[in-house]
């Protein structure tokens, strides 16, 4: 009997599928209809990443999940991974049937604490794995906190994979010596969406103390438009601090989402110190930008490629206050050079988890 060769491997073409929210946030639409936002972004990433090893690889946006099939098809996927929760678990079932030799992937971004401030989060996850649909964690904790659940369900390693953030770092990123953006003021941004979690109370209120030791007007950035999982509280009570400080001396700026590239130019032009002080992350995309430009990053122990050196814990006011004045009135050369190096060793080893998978 002739021996036969296996038959070829099928080449990965990966399709990344995210729900397009048209003024969700309050971004203003471009030239090109792209909406910028965080999870944008970061796919964006990972496609330009994937095609510079030469898996195809490609991004689309949908309005709801009766447009998944229609990608799918046009695009030939192997892989099609769904990017946040908002395709039902029902779905799969005729998506399933429609393309069997698809890997339906649903990928995550948060741990179980921001889970826990999504009402559908846990029984739509439950819903995906009793359909064998592979859920991917952008992080190694919400990982193993997945496969606690995903083991009343079969093999927990197949179901729960790991594919990290990737962030693409200049060559070099650009060290420049400390020189604050204005004469007598403190430029400090505390960007992202706001959320709970996020903890942006609690940074502005020690952002404003140091900005009083320093006798320094403060300007505290935030984005404004985007304003999910009950965090309206959290801006009514920012606006009332600022509102009520010290006759107006420090300011509190809500910015406007912007496309990413002008973003950057944000904060390597009128920021002085990026805070991102969350009680839970699995990347922050906010604190990598930041690292990009060489401006220095106040964040916690939650940004899991952030060296210890930078993080503070997130309900300390005090140890938050004393990290942005270390920031402030010490040499700044080698904390640039360290964020630069801890984000770039991550995404070295993001690209080799990605390249494992799809290559």
């Amino acid at each position: 009997m002739p021996l036969r060769s296996p038959a070829p491997r099928r080449r990965s073409r990966v399709l990344f599928i995210c729900k397009r929210r048209r003024g969700y946030w309050g971004v203003r639409e471009q030239s090109g209809g792209d909406l910028s936002s965080g999870l944008h972004n970061s796919v964006t990433f990972l496609v330009e990443m994937l095609a510079g090893l030469g898996v195809a690889a490609e991004l689309v946006e949908v309005v709801d999940n009766n447009a998944i099939d229609r990608e799918v098809t046009a695009y030939r996927a192997t892989h099609a991974i769904i990017e946040a929760l908002w395709v039902v678990p029902e779905k799969f079932d005729v998506l399933k049937k429609r393309h069997p030799r698809v890997q339906w992937i649903v990928r995550t971004h948060s741990e179980a604490p921001f889970l826990a401030n999504e009402g559908i989060a846990t029984g739509w996850l439950a819903g995906y794995l009793k359909r064998g649909i592979e859920i991917m964690c952008n992080s190694a904790a919400a990982q193993a906190q997945l496969r606690v659940m995903a083991a009343d369900f079969g093999d927990a390693e197949a179901l729960v994979s790991y594919g990290p953030n990737f962030y693409p770092l200049p060559g070099r990123v650009a060290l420049v010596p400390h020189a604050p953006v204005a004469k007598d003021e403190v430029h400090i941004g505390c960007f992202g969406a706001i959320r709970p979690l996020k903890n942006h109370l609690l940074q502005a209120i020690a952002a404003i103390a140091f900005a009083n030791a320093q006798g320094r007007k403060l300007r505290f950035y935030i984005n404004a438009g985007r304003i999910e999982g009950g965090a309206a509280p959290v801006v009514n009570n920012l606006r009332a601090l600022f509102a009520g400080s010290a006759g107006g001396r420090h300011v509190l700026i809500e910015q406007d989402w912007l496309p990413h590239p002008q973003f950057l130019m944000q904060l390597a032009s009128t920021i002085d110190i990026s805070m991102q002080v969350s009680f839970s992350e699995t990347f922050n995309i906010v604190a990598a930008d930041s690292a990009a430009v060489g401006l220095p990053v106040v964040g916690s122990a939650a940004i899991p490629w952030l060296g210890c050196y930078a993080q503070v814990p997130p309900g300390d006011v005090e140890a938050i206050e004393a990290a942005l004045d270390a920031v402030w009135n010490t040499n700044l050369h080698r904390r640039l050079a360290m964020q630069s190096e801890d984000l770039r060793a991550w995404s070295s080893a993001a690209q080799s988890q990605w390249s494992s998978r799809f290559q």
